[in-house]
């Protein structure tokens, strides 16, 4: 028999569970080591008993356990509660765990807020009252793995890398340490910097040419130096696996920070606000700051609902 293994998904677009399918042939040798007692995306175990018959939701007990997705309701919250109970060493996988993901986006409204838009202001949806029965309350705010429970083992990324799952398992298997990097994006990025903005500077679109006669990222100039917002600057590296080109970068996209910050008492929005000024890149063309600098790293009070104007 394997180390015991047992993994939950919270608010997460399961992206996190197909990088470990991503894997590919090294996954052959780790299965043999791994026995999976609860992972909902490939088997049948529900945390109320089979037939529903139990009050409260239980995990079996395990060596690992791995949690995906923010903390969005009350029920998540328990889970995340019931996982740590029962592991011994406890692995937040994607950025929405380790720092709240998309889903945290909707820390920047209040629950109230939330239902009226869902229920009552979106044009495509017949008016309602809030929903009342068989769903889970909400939390006041969408949390991170790391704000509710101890975490052992951080992998970020929207998703992670399949070398990164692999790295982990095997740092828990033969007792090696794990050590995320402690550069930014910027620090593995291969393109030129001239340390200025380019004459005239206008924020261009993301999906627009980022060069026109070289295609080798070595001879391209920084993304952000162009006039793309690319927030590599501010963006914990290790996205490009062995090749250590960014992802975003290698398929000529600036970064958008889904590798969460650097380090994790960062905050996104001011740090970029620096890196902007250091090129001469004009913040006042971007609108949503907050949202946009903090897309992936909502959680920990980063973003907040803004205050209203007297």
């Amino acid at each position: 028999m394997g180390v015991k293994v047992a993994q939950e998904w919270l608010a997460i677009c399961g992206g996190c569970e197909v990088t470990i399918l991503d894997i590919g042939e090294p996954l052959l040798d780790l299965l043999p080591k791994l026995e999976f007692v609860h992972m909902p995306v490939l088997h049948d175990h529900k945390l109320l008993g089979q037939l529903g018959e139990k009050t409260k939701l239980e995990i079996p007990d395990a060596e690992i356990g791995i949690i995906s997705g923010s903390i969005h309701t009350k029920e998540n919250e328990e889970v995340v509660r019931e996982m740590r109970a029962k592991v011994k060493t406890l692995i937040a996988m994607g950025t929405c765990a380790c720092y709240g993901g998309v889903p945290a986006l909707r820390n920047l409204f209040t629950i109230k807020d939330l239902f009226e838009k869902v229920y009552r202001g979106s044009v495509t949806t017949e008016k309602a009252e809030d929903p009342k029965v068989e769903l889970p309350p909400l939390t006041e705010r969408v949390m991170a793995v790391t704000e509710v429970v101890k975490v052992d083992v951080q992998l970020p990324g929207c998703p992670t890398t399949p070398e990164l799952v692999v790295d982990a398992f095997t740092s828990l298997l033969t007792g090696a340490p794990l050590k995320l990097s402690d550069k930014s994006v910027c620090d593995d990025c291969p393109t030129k910097r001239e340390k200025k903005a380019a004459a005239g500077m206008v924020l261009k679109r993301p999906l627009q040419m980022i060069c026109t006669q070289a295609t080798d990222l070595a001879q391209t100039r920084c993304l952000m130096e162009q006039g793309f917002l690319c927030q590599g600057p501010v963006t914990r590296a290790g996205c490009g696996g062995k090749s250590k080109t960014p992802r975003c970068i290698s398929a000529y996209m600036p970064c958008r920070g889904c590798f969460g910050p650097v380090r994790d008492d960062a905050n996104p929005m001011v740090d970029m606000m620096g890196a902007l000024a250091t090129v001469g890149f004009p913040p006042a063309q971007i609108l949503d700051r907050a949202a946009t600098f903090n897309r992936f790293a909502g959680s920990h009070n980063r973003l907040r609902p803004a205050r209203a104007k007297k």
